[in-house]
């Protein structure tokens, strides 16, 4: 993890809101962005935010989420998601989030990730598939 991960860097990104990121049960004229699509958009903006900030074989991982979905956004509408690092604790990182379509504020909140060195997860992941394995 670099040096230069602390609170108050920020990442926007923008997406358009396509029939994927919509729901689709209450018909055709009320498509609008599923709150689990944003927040999986929400989760990769934190992440790619991160990742700037990591070192050779480290990633993230999501641990907390606590965010509201405040107002719909129609099918075709763009949202921008704005994350900013609230908290560095060591390898745990606070990221505030806002995300805004071309009208007004849909969602806020906080999103946690663990700054993670890949390869020791592997073998953490590995050991624990074959403590299942072996009957717990």
């Amino acid at each position: 993890m670099k040096e230069t991960l602390r609170p108050g860097l920020s990442h926007t990104e923008t997406h358009r809101v396509d029939a994927a990121r919509c729901i689709d049960f209450m018909g055709e004229d009320l498509r609008i962005y599923a709150t689990p699509e944003l927040l999986r958009d929400i989760e990769f903006a934190c992440r790619n935010q991160l990742l700037a900030q990591c070192d050779a074989g480290e990633d993230s991982v999501g641990m907390a989420v606590d965010f509201a979905h405040t107002a719909p956004t129609p099918l075709g509408m763009t949202v921008r998601i704005t994350v900013t690092v609230a908290e560095v604790a060591g390898r745990r990182v606070v990221l505030d989030v806002v995300a805004v379509d071309e009208v007004e504020e849909i969602a806020r909140g906080r999103h946690t990730r663990f700054i993670v060195d890949m390869a020791e997860a592997q073998q953490r992941l590995l050991a624990k598939i074959a403590r299942a394995a072996a009957g717990g």
